[in-house]
């Protein structure tokens, strides 16, 4: 019997709090880029996260098995995320926080692509399929608009931003990949801070290297850098994700993912905000539908649940 219960108020303060937080990882990463690669910034707070969490799980009491069937998978998603973030980052120096933010975020369209070809549970219904077709028209205007203005704009400036772009959406596949591998694996019943080391040591490792390969491995520490630092180690890639786990646990899960869309709503406002970053028409008229799309996939069925009639 499924014990965990709708959402209370304590969830859904919790809910927009972790999307807000989600939301401005990718504004402050792009704030101190002058500074601090974003690939070399995403590859420490990983590496701090990760001894976080070992720490976590000695205090628990667990262990890290890796003769419980657990560990090609957990390689597998450790590259994945790494591949995600390493996506992120090099796409952060050719497009704006807020597209990344929109972009990043259609990782739930993906992912319930390919939990419908893998789990039969996991079919998805009419009120999804109509979520996901409003989504990739969104991604196709999105993109049509911005290709369109690369052709008139000198030096195609424009063109950069659309290749950012893209970088951004095969982040949210990679993002997408990693959650049908937990799903379809021994790591669906393993704990989650052992899923959660994989992903984190192997987005250090990968990243890291490819910060050293790369010629991005140097930084000016600067105070604001060290608060950038400390903000995504402790509280996105450390605190966030075990809050989420601990709502995972406790709330349906269904009505948790109709709030995913505030994430990318946050990185738009933060991004015009705090970076001064322009919204433009194209790109607005392309993620509303996107939003739009990530709402009704993420919770089609609690949705639907809501909106049918009551029996008299």
């Amino acid at each position: 019997m499924d014990t965990r219960k709708a959402l209370d108020p304590q969830a859904i303060f919790l809910m927009i709090l972790l999307c807000a937080t989600w939301g401005m990882q990718q504004v402050v990463l792009k704030a101190t880029a002058a500074d601090i690669a974003p690939i070399l910034q995403i590859a420490l707070r990983s590496g701090g996260a990760a001894v976080l969490v070992s720490l976590v799980m000695l205090v628990r009491g667990e262990r890290m098995n890796l003769g419980d069937g657990t560990l090609k998978p957990g390689l597998l998603v450790g590259g994945l995320f790494g591949l995600e973030f390493l996506l992120v980052a090099e796409g952060l120096r050719h497009t704006s926080a807020s597209h990344m933010a929109v972009f990043l975020y259609t990782a739930p369209i993906f992912a319930a692509l390919g939990l419908h070809w893998r789990l039969p549970a996991e079919r998805l219904g009419a009120v999804q399929w109509f979520g996901i077709a409003l989504a990739f028209g969104g991604i196709a205007m999105a993109f049509l608009g911005r290709s369109q203005a690369a052709s008139g704009v000198p030096g195609n400036a424009s063109g950069n931003v659309l290749w950012g772009d893209f970088l951004g959406l095969l982040a949210g596949i990679a993002w997408a990949a990693t959650t049908v591998v937990v799903r379809c694996s021994t790591l669906a019943k393993a704990p989650a801070t052992q899923t959660l080391l994989y992903q984190l040591v192997g987005a250090f490792v990968l990243l890291m290297a490819g910060a050293v390969a790369s010629g991005q491995a140097a930084f000016n520490p600067t105070p604001t850098v060290w608060a950038s630092l400390a903000f995504h180690t402790l509280v996105v890639s450390f605190a966030s994700f075990l809050v989420w786990f601990w709502l995972l646990r406790q709330y349906l899960a269904s009505p948790l993912g109709v709030f995913s869309f505030l994430t990318p709503l946050f990185g738009i406002v933060f991004g015009a905000w705090l970076l001064n970053e322009p919204i433009e028409p194209s790109f607005l008229i392309g993620a509303i539908p996107v939003l739009l799309g990530i709402v009704l996939v993420s919770g089609g069925g609690w949705l639907t649940q809501r909106l049918r009639p009551s029996s008299p």
